[in-house]
Formats: structure tokens, sequence, C-alpha cells
């Protein structure tokens, strides 16, 4: 039988090719396992493969330096907007995450700072779960309004 539509999400721009490991000073009370992330207690973090996100924030360009950064930064801010870690005590740890992978895969340590302290001043509402990527329809239908 076929769908009378799909649902999807847009506004990524890359997916990831294979998982990627690292480890964090995150550490939730219980292990964490999302379709595509998952992270310990100990904070090491998987973002698996087919994981797909939108890159840098704002007017930061995305390059070879920052990308690994978006992409940690990126999933451990989705696992805030869906409530599996604590704004609260992870948001700053994830922050200086981003700044610490920008330098060390070779983004200039003021460049880097630069970063952090927008993410510190505005990074809050990604945080939100009301700021998570709403399903789209096609073709549109009566569900595409919900």
């Amino acid at each position: 039988m076929d769908n009378k539509y799909t649902s999807y999400r847009s506004g990524y721009k890359y997916q990831l090719a294979e998982d990627f490991h690292i480890k964090t000073t995150i550490k939730p009370e219980t292990d964490i396992d999302t379709q595509f992330i998952s992270l310990d207690s100990k904070g090491n973090l998987v973002v698996k493969s087919g994981y797909a996100w939108d890159g840098t924030s704002g007017p930061v360009v995305d390059t070879d330096f920052n990308l690994r950064a978006s992409l940690v930064h990126d999933a451990l801010y989705q696992l805030m907007r869906k409530k599996k870690i604590s704004v609260k005590k992870c948001k700053d740890k994830a922050d200086k995450l981003f700044r610490a992978i920008c330098i060390k895969d070779g983004v200039l340590r003021p460049v880097a700072q630069a970063y952090y302290e927008v993410l510190k001043r505005l990074g809050k509402p990604a945080t939100d779960p009301k700021n998570a990527k709403k399903l789209k329809y096609a073709p549109r239908s009566d569900k595409s309004e919900k």
C-alpha cells in the first residue's frame, strides 16, 4: 500500500557518512541512545552515520576547520532540545567543546573565542524544544497544517 504523503524535515546542509566518536565532559546519569546520537554516562558521544546537520550558524561560514565542531555542537544541542540532557548543566560545556574542537582543527584561538562568546550569549534559543525543525509533508495535505 502506498503512503498518501511523506513527512520530512528541511534545512540541513550535511549528512554524516560514518559514525563520529568523541569524548566529552557531558556525562548524563543514564546512557542516552537515540536514532542518530548516543551519549553514555562516561561522556562518550557517538554521532551516527546518517545524522544531518546545518553547519555553523549566523554569519559564520562553514569551513573544514569548524565543521566537526558544528557537528558535535548541533548533536549536543539536539539532545538539549529533546530534554535528554540539561540545558543548565550542559550548554556551556557544549559551547566550550565547540571552541576546543575549532582550535584543535585549526581555527585561530581568537576567532574560536569569538565564536564561543556568540554561542554563550545567543545560543540558548537553539536549545528550546520549540525551535526543533518542524515536520513538512509532500504532497501538501491537511497534515501540513498541524
